[in-house]
């Protein structure tokens, strides 16, 4: 805002839903894959086809500082155990090599784009374990003023993440949401065209969860998120 950059470069999960006066999301960059990964450690067994968290023993102390990944979890395996784990990629993989945990959960966009994805053990459907809004999209933040640089930015927009971001965003902000809320939103467009969306809110400990899906338009995308957002906070206990 005052002036010393030009635009700032997100991981458009970690950007605010309400942006400050004056900020604009300029564009958005294609998507990587947004599913979450399981990084197995060495007390896990062999991943088994159509049942992801086979291979996590009973009782499995899981590393992740995500509540909305702990809630998903619980909610599946109510015998497993999770912690936070802090720092970056390697420092949660050395950390899982050395026992401290039986298995940790990271971005698979941010394994790519380490050149790591190799260590995913396991890779979850979206549509079960919900990522979190924006996963895997970069988001590039200008001033609302600076319109030559906002149409310079247009040549790199991705058109569909832009849709699919619009709809999680708008979904992430009916919900008024912070990342001590287990929160996902995960859209895609299909191959007729139209936006599929789903949305889920949960507590930490599982007990609770709730998932709703919805499709519409491509151009509806942020009402498609905001009708959703508003439908799962109808739904949640007073608590949540």
């Amino acid at each position: 805002l005052d002036g010393r950059v030009d635009f700032a470069v997100h991981s458009l999960k970690d950007l605010e839903t309400e942006l400050p006066p004056g900020i604009v999301l300029a564009c958005m960059l294609k998507r990587e894959d947004p599913r979450d990964a399981i990084v197995l450690g060495p007390r896990c067994g062999t991943p088994v086809p159509g049942d992801p968290l086979a291979a996590l023993p009973v009782g499995a102390l899981i590393g992740t500082s995500s509540v909305r990944r702990q809630s998903q979890l619980l909610h599946a395996r109510p015998d497993l155990r999770c912690e936070t784990i802090r720092g970056n990629v390697q420092t949660r993989l050395r950390r899982l090599a050395e026992g401290e945990f039986d298995a940790t959960m990271l971005a698979l966009a941010g394994l790519k784009r380490l050149e790591m994805s190799h260590v995913a053990g396991v890779v979850l459907d979206p549509e079960e374990m919900v990522p979190a809004a924006g996963q895997g999209i970069v988001g590039v933040t200008v001033r609302a003023g600076d319109t030559a640089l906002i149409d310079l930015l247009g040549a790199i927009e991705d058109p569909t993440a832009r849709a699919v971001a619009t709809a999680e965003r708008a979904l992430l902000g009916a919900l008024d949401g912070s990342c001590r809320t287990p929160i996902g939103g995960h859209a895609r467009v299909l191959m007729d065209g139209n936006l599929y969306l789903t949305g889920l809110v949960a507590r930490p400990d599982g007990s609770f969860l709730l998932r709703r899906r919805v499709s519409g338009a491509v151009e509806d995308a942020a009402r498609i998120g905001r009708e959703l957002g508003d439908a799962l906070r109808r739904d949640c206990p007073a608590d949540i």
